[in-house]
């Protein structure tokens, strides 16, 4: 109950999916939550599921100003950020490389690139100046071992994990960890879109490339969640952990 006491930690992408489960676990281990999503109702209801330790937020992820605002905000509420995790993303349909259209492109650049840019040129600098803070990215298998037919979706998962390994290194003098997470594909709203089409077939294809046989789950990001962003993680930084029953293996 204590792994997270008195610690503060802002969660994007939190209405719903791996963000609620890491909401859930943080809270379960006594931070106080800023629950990040772009929409509020979502936002709400993690919020009142979670109690008086947690505080829904609206905001835009791919706008440097709506981030500004829900930063400040959670920090009127909750004291200084110590924990930032950047886990908004968006999905891709199975398609070819060739035949993605530029909005659906610049949407998975935005949201799943250029927003931890965002984030991050806001909050380091207070991170920098209290000398301390843990930075956790939500990254995928897909940057790790891609799947065919998700490449500009696998691209910038793979960006994901190189900027985490960088800003691990150039942000250990400052005392700021920089870790990230890689599930396989989990049983959440956008387990449709990655298998372009939900059914039973579909489903048992995917499970069979996961040797332990399940999809991962909210709570299994947010356990390993608590542990990356804990004290017991001090001297942990530039790791991407697979959360993915052997998938990668």
């Amino acid at each position: 109950m204590s792994r997270l006491k008195g610690k503060t930690a802002l969660i994007t992408g939190a209405g719903s999916g791996f963000g609620a489960g890491i909401a859930r676990a943080f809270v379960a281990a006594g931070a106080k939550v800023g629950v990040l999503d772009i929409n509020l109702n979502r936002a709400q209801e993690t919020h009142h599921a979670l109690g008086a330790n947690s505080l829904p937020l609206a905001a835009d992820v791919t706008n440097s100003m709506s981030i500004q605002t829900a930063v400040e905000s959670f920090e009127a509420w909750a004291g200084p950020l110590d924990i930032l995790v950047n886990n908004a993303g968006i999905a891709q349909s199975p398609t070819d490389l060739e035949t993605v259209d530029d909005a659906d492109f610049e949407n998975i650049f935005a949201v799943n690139m250029r927003a931890i840019f965002y984030t991050s040129r806001i909050v380091v600098p207070k991170m920098k100046a209290r000398g301390s803070g843990n930075i956790l990215n939500i990254a995928s298998t897909a940057g790790v071992s891609p799947r065919p037919g998700l490449t500009w979706y696998n691209a910038s998962k793979g960006w994901v994990i190189t900027a985490t390994r960088s800003m691990a290194v150039e942000l250990a003098a400052d005392n700021i960890r920089v870790n990230a997470l890689n599930p396989v594909a989990g049983d959440t709203p956008m387990l449709a879109t990655f298998m372009g089409e939900d059914t039973p077939e579909i489903r048992a294809k995917f499970l069979s490339s996961i040797p332990l046989g399940r999809f991962s789950k909210p709570e299994d990001l947010g356990h390993a969640a608590v542990y990356l962003c804990s004290d017991e993680a001090s001297m942990v930084t530039g790791v991407t952990m697979e959360i993915d029953g052997g998938r990668c293996i």
